[in-house]
């Protein structure tokens, strides 16, 4: 599909809210969908917000500010992640959250759209102090969480240990162990094998699909990932695996970059050993801006929102773009890679394998019944694949974008939804 270039650029402070309602309009103009039903999808059901008090290690107490956001449970319970971080407010939770919600219909998972998320620096907390804070956020959140009813999971700033004192101060109040409750667990207690790793590998994998569809060569296919954390560096490693080259990656502080490929498993993570990627002996060292325009077959944004736009959008010199962070595309950029036949393969089908896997946990605390790590990774796969055939079939059938065909998949399965349940009273 090719789209004449945009005469005007929007601010490029594009909220994650405004993205997610233009991607919606989008979607929705391709389908006979009732407008009632897309004028509910356009705002969330409810968002939740409450102050936390926490006392600090010197004796004093500060107040923090929570968010919980509830989009859509037409299809099952709200799930999404919590996010500990300056920059959480409610928009950005609300945006979120319906991004949740078309990620868990395009994979077919029986799970609305949720995002929540604490206004605060984790670096600016001691050990115990997160343990404190993260303990009286599920307090504050009891009325509306559940493994029912919304069942969060770590994001940026949180990890499987809070999560395990998130579980752990529901179950004490309930009065029995509820693994279910969240997901992204240590696995000692409820959590699944191979769900850190999981958002990487999906990207891994539908990239891999991705290349074959072009009829390209994995062998022969070059590859850079902005953002070598536990997405970027997931993938980089699977598919360093299955014989693509990677060959730059990068941490908030810069990129390295060597034409002939680097081993990635030579290369510690962000996450793993902090500035180990940026200081690494490479060829070349480049900023993350320059890693963005390098000549590759393959760019992977994998580490925050927004840093393909309007500005940069010309420059990039990648054959075909997959999103591994979330919402990394400006509405702008978008347009403007489309002009230019650049595939992008959106965030919602490529980084789904979180979600997918934490739906896989959550069966297992149900069930009490816990899975190996080959069983995840083939049930995984199976997943990935079957989603990327339904977004090809729409692809394919329509003279539309990836994103647009990933959007049109799930819109489709969440208005049949509303039609079949109806509308109360």
């Amino acid at each position: 599909m090719t789209a004449a270039e945009p005469t005007t650029e929007p601010d490029e402070e594009e909220s994650a809210v405004e993205t997610a309602r233009r991607q919606l309009e989008r979607a929705a103009a391709h389908l006979d969908v009732d407008e009632g039903i897309v004028e509910r999808l356009r705002h969330p059901t409810s968002v939740y917000r409450v102050t936390i008090p926490l006392e600090r290690d010197d004796g004093t107490r500060e107040m923090f500010t929570g968010y919980r956001a509830h989009h859509d449970s037409v299809r099952g319970p709200y799930k999404g992640g919590l996010r500990y971080h300056p920059a959480v407010n409610e928009e950005e939770c609300v945006g979120l959250s319906m991004w949740m919600t078309w990620k868990c219909a395009v994979m077919d998972l029986p799970f609305g759209g949720a995002k929540g998320g604490v206004v605060v620096d984790p670096k600016d907390l001691s050990t115990d102090e997160k343990e404190r804070l993260t303990r009286r956020f599920a307090e504050e959140l009891r009325p509306v969480i559940g493994p029912m009813k919304d069942i969060p999971a770590p994001d940026m700033g949180t990890d499987p240990e809070t999560m395990a004192w998130f579980m752990d101060a529901y179950s004490m109040q309930e009065g029995e162990t509820t693994p279910g409750v969240v997901t992204g667990k240590p696995p000692v207690i409820g959590g699944s094998q191979g769900r850190e790793k999981s958002p990487g590998r999906s990207v891994g994998i539908i990239t891999a699909e991705a290349v074959d569809y072009y009829d390209w060569d994995l062998d022969e296919t070059t590859v850079a990932v902005q953002g070598f954390g536990s997405v970027g560096a997931n993938a980089a490693r699977y598919l360093d695996e299955r014989g693509a080259s990677i060959v730059a990656v990068s941490d908030i502080d810069g990129a390295i970059y060597d034409p002939d490929g680097l081993d990635t498993n030579d290369v510690e993570d962000h996450d793993e050993t902090p500035g180990m990627v940026s200081g690494y002996n490479a060829p070349q060292s480049l900023t993350n801006e320059e890693l963005l325009e390098l000549d590759v077959d393959v760019l992977i944004p994998a580490a925050i929102g927004n840093v393909l736009t309007g500005d940069n959008a010309r420059n990039v010199n990648a054959d075909m773009i997959v999103e591994g962070a979330n919402g990394p595309t400006t509405s702008t950029a978008d347009q403007i890679f489309e002009s230019r036949d650049i595939p992008v393969i959106p965030d919602i089908l490529a980084n789904a394998g979180g979600v997918t896997v934490s739906y896989f946990e959550w069966l297992q605390d149900i069930n009490r019944r816990a899975w190996s790590l080959e069983r995840v990774h083939e049930e995984l796969e199976t997943e990935m694949l079957r989603a990327w055939g339904a977004v090809c079939d729409e692809y394919g059938r329509n003279d539309v974008t990836w994103r647009d065909a990933a959007y049109i998949v799930a819109l489709q399965r969440i208005a049949e939804a509303h039609e079949a349940r109806g509308l109360w009273p």
